[in-house]
């Protein structure tokens, strides 16, 4: 969560970690308890990246990608369907009969958007950006991540400016709560 460099190399650098959290989860017998850690991480993780790249990249790809407002409505498309699963998760325990089936559907649309991204919209948003426009956008992406809420808002807002104003509100309530719980946090 906040490596450097232009928003590519952000994004990526998320997409690895979030998939080293699913190997976590894949690694661990069904009803462990720690698999439910692992996808509260993995939920935190994937929000505030989404967050991020619904306030700059998908604008961003919008303004400067040729057929980018498609692309963007498809990706935000696949952010609502993932919110939609994390949503319904929050409320599965590990042991429970529906995490099993919910956290393979997660990993199954993560791991799809994950592939598009970085076979079409990465390649195509930096054939059309300058570095520095890239940079420039890798900065805000980071500071987005630092003030996004860390649970599932399906209802929220997922366009600029409306997503822009919510989401450091719903951030710091989340934090709050996550810090009140110890969600996604191991048992010592």
């Amino acid at each position: 969560m906040g490596h450097g460099g232009n928003v590519i190399d952000e994004l990526m650098t998320d997409h690895r970690e979030v998939e080293e959290i699913f190997g976590r989860i894949e690694a661990l017998p069904p009803g462990d308890k720690n698999r439910k850690v692992y996808a509260d991480q993995a939920t935190m993780e994937l929000v505030r990246h989404s967050v991020a790249e619904e306030a700059y990249l998908y604008p961003a790809v919008r303004e400067h990608v040729t057929g980018g407002d498609a692309i963007a409505d498809r990706e935000l498309e696949d952010h609502a369907k993932a919110e939609q699963i994390m949503k319904d998760l929050e409320s599965c325990d590990a042991h429970h009969m529906e995490f099993d089936r919910l956290i393979g559907l997660l990993m199954t649309e993560i791991r799809s958007h994950i592939a598009d991204e970085e076979e079409n919209l990465f390649p195509r948003l930096r054939a059309a950006c300058s570095p520095e426009a890239l940079d420039k956008l890798g900065d805000k992406v980071r500071q987005a991540k630092k003030m996004a809420p860390t649970r599932p808002h399906p209802s929220a807002p997922d366009k600029p400016p409306a997503n822009k104003m919510l989401a450091p509100g719903a951030g710091l309530v989340d934090r709050l709560r996550d810090a009140l719980s110890g969600r996604g946090k191991m048992d010592d």
